[in-house]
């Protein structure tokens, strides 16, 4: 009797650790931003450009004249966020990852181009690319060194011909971007485009992006739906 008991005590437990470590693994812990019809406690920085939510839908809308603008959430450290992005032919954006806001008296932000210290408000670092130019999903150091970050280190693997045309002209992309330690990938309709190492940025702001336009051009618009984030350990 002992025996059976011990050995039904022990069959519960081992279910009651694994129903645990399921729910654990579920969708629950995912958050779907702007499905409430707020700006989900972010903050506008960097520029005019405006945003709005409308049916779960985030639209960012450029202003005349008005440099890079932001909708920044955070700061976090590791995540995963997925999103569907439309954007009009004429403008590119995108979302910065890990990204820091500039306050007044920082320093120039290491190797910056130019080492000169960043107006207080501006957003900068990591940038995945949202274009129709074929660099979709690849990561720009945006209003720091000002370059791409493939030629920052060598162990990101070579952008295939497959990854710049997994992004869609005039359609709505899936964009899926996975941030972990030091390691950032990125995937655009299911397609690997970026996958990467790099120190320097343990933590940040997520922020979606209104490129800056010429005086007398625009106006234009980019569009996020069906956003969701979740913090991963």
């Amino acid at each position: 009797m002992k025996t059976r008991f011990l050995a039904s005590f022990f069959a519960a437990a081992v279910l009651t650790a694994a129903f645990f470590n399921l729910q654990a693994q579920t969708p629950s812990d995912w958050q779907n931003w702007f499905a409430d019809g707020t700006l989900n406690g972010g903050q506008i920085i960097s520029g005019q450009a405006t945003y709005k939510v409308e049916n779960g839908v985030l639209t960012g809308t450029t202003v005349d004249g008005s440099p890079n603008t932001f909708l920044a959430i955070g700061p976090f450290k590791d995540f995963e966020l997925e999103f569907e992005v439309n954007v009009d032919n004429e403008l590119n954006s995108g979302v910065q990852v890990r990204s820091h806001i500039a306050k007044e008296g920082d320093p120039a932000p290491a190797g910056s181009k130019g080492g000169k210290p960043l107006p207080a408000g501006r957003l900068y670092g990591p940038q995945c690319e949202i274009a129709i130019d074929g660099s979709a999903g690849n990561f720009y150091d945006e209003a720091r060194r000002g370059t791409w970050w493939s030629l920052l280190t060598e162990t990101e693997a070579v952008r295939t011909a497959e990854a710049k045309a997994a992004f869609k002209k005039g359609e709505w992309n899936h964009y899926r971007i996975v941030v972990k330690g030091e390691h950032y990938q990125s995937f655009v309709n299911g397609v690997k485009t970026a996958d990467f190492s790099q120190p320097g940025d343990p933590e940040g702001h997520i922020g979606f992006q209104v490129h800056g336009i010429k005086k007398g051009t625009g106006p234009y618009s980019v569009r996020w739906r069906s956003v969701k984030f979740r913090e991963t350990k």
